[in-house]
């Protein structure tokens, strides 16, 4: 019998038909009161998500919380699997332990990949089951065009989603999680004693904003969810597919600014019904029932974790602005490092996992990797080769350890490499 996420890709191929088309720009803005479209651009066609998927799987930990099946203060072995995702990521090391304060801030924060594989793996066993309770979870909200292949976002053909539906997410977020919804508005944290900044820049400038989620992935472009409350007033914004991180936050603000006032001003405060769903979702960890349970007692009296959680991360420092979206890397195997100083960030099994860890390593260096090369070398044979990820091509020592520093302050590894000349 075909599993379950076999007979998703093949319902949702049939209900699409032939004649599916990909959007590279796409956007919704919601009432997220009374549920009434204020405005919209291709709302229903679809795009990949990128790390946008990363609220449904807060989603399902905040379910996971609210039962008792995990505390914050829960541990979380980190697995080689989850190690090796590719940036964003917190820089987690297989065989250590995360706790699930920090892997839901990594996530929200860093947008880490590897906290995200982690807390999958956590909860379900491994991250396709917990791919396949997303996609289930994603059904039961109405979310009714969206399939997820993985917890972080990252690069998969068949992950797919519309602005319309990731506005459904956002707000069943608000509605069903309204403390743990606080934590979308944290902008920094202490992550074993480095302090781990966001990037969600549009929110630490637009009045009235407290969220929630930015993505990017060369295939899906720049991706925002937003949301705003101006008095009794709640809107959604999402925006697909934007060419810059700039250009994106620019469309949402003009499209808030043209329509927020067109939101629902009553005192009414309840957000948008869920969706009418039958049956539950079922995750290994997570056990049979879907209905929320109360919180689990905290252990000293008065203690809010979350409020707790809220005031112990830093809200002062806005990040840099993230850079353009790459083209695609240039065949870069018959470039010989000789002579040059060269970095290292990683070593991957493949030689275009490397690629795509040089890819993304690019796109948040900027002018420090402006003079280099991307350049991957094979180590070992067989099902023990495995690639090294570097850039060639420095000028001098300085030039590269100056990538280096811009690299670690992005939570990626790197190592300095002489001469070779």
């Amino acid at each position: 019998m075909p599993t379950f996420r076999f007979l998703l890709l093949a319902m949702l191929t049939f209900a699409l038909g032939p004649a599916v088309a990909w959007a590279g720009s796409a956007a919704i803005i919601i009432d997220a009161r009374t549920g009434k479209v204020l405005s919209s651009e291709n709302p229903d066609t679809l795009n990949h998500p990128a790390s946008l998927t990363k609220m449904m799987s807060l989603y399902l930990t905040f379910e996971a919380l609210r039962r008792g099946t995990i505390s914050w203060d829960s541990t979380i072995k980190v697995s080689k699997t989850a190690a090796a995702k590719p940036p964003m990521r917190l820089g987690l090391k297989a065989g250590t332990t995360l706790t699930v304060r920090e892997a839901v801030l990594g996530m929200i924060v860093r947008s880490g990949n590897d906290a995200a594989a982690a807390m999958a793996e956590k909860l379900a066993g491994s991250e396709t089951k917990f791919a396949e309770a997303m996609t289930r979870k994603a059904r039961q909200l109405g979310m009714s065009r969206t399939v997820f292949i993985n917890a972080s976002g990252l690069p998969a053909s068949a992950q797919v989603t519309t602005a319309r539906d990731m506005s459904t997410l956002a707000i069943a977020l608000m509605r069903d999680f309204p403390r743990e919804y606080k934590l979308f508005a944290t902008q920094s944290f202490v992550f074993r004693g480095r302090k781990v900044r966001g990037h969600n820049n549009l929110m630490y400038r637009y009045d009235g904003m407290d969220g929630i989620k930015t993505g990017y992935t060369n295939a899906s472009g720049f991706n925002l969810v937003s949301a705003v409350r101006d008095g009794n007033r709640r809107v959604i914004g999402v925006v697909l597919g934007g060419r810059t991180a700039r250009s994106r936050d620019d469309k949402m603000a003009a499209l808030l600014d043209r329509n927020l006032g067109k939101a629902s001003s009553t005192g009414n405060r309840a957000l948008v019904a869920a969706a009418k769903t039958r049956g539950t979702v079922e995750v290994a960890a997570l056990g049979a029932s879907d209905v929320p349970l109360p919180f689990t007692a905290p252990k000293r009296q008065g203690h809010d974790p979350i409020a707790a959680l809220i005031a112990t991360s830093s809200h002062a420092t806005i990040p840099a602005e993230r850079p353009s979206v790459m083209s695609e890397l240039e065949d870069t195997k018959d470039i010989s490092p000789a002579g040059t100083w060269q970095i290292q960030i990683s070593a991957a099994p493949t030689e275009k996992a490397a690629r795509a860890l040089l890819l993304q390593a690019k796109s948040v260096a900027g002018n420090a990797l402006q003079s280099a090369s991307p350049y991957t070398e094979a180590v070992g044979k067989g099902a023990k080769a495995v690639y090294r990820a570097r850039f060639v091509g420095f000028d001098s020592r300085d030039a590269a350890a100056a990538a280096c520093d811009r690299l670690q302050r992005h939570s990626y590894d790197c190592m300095l490499l002489p001469s070779r000349s």
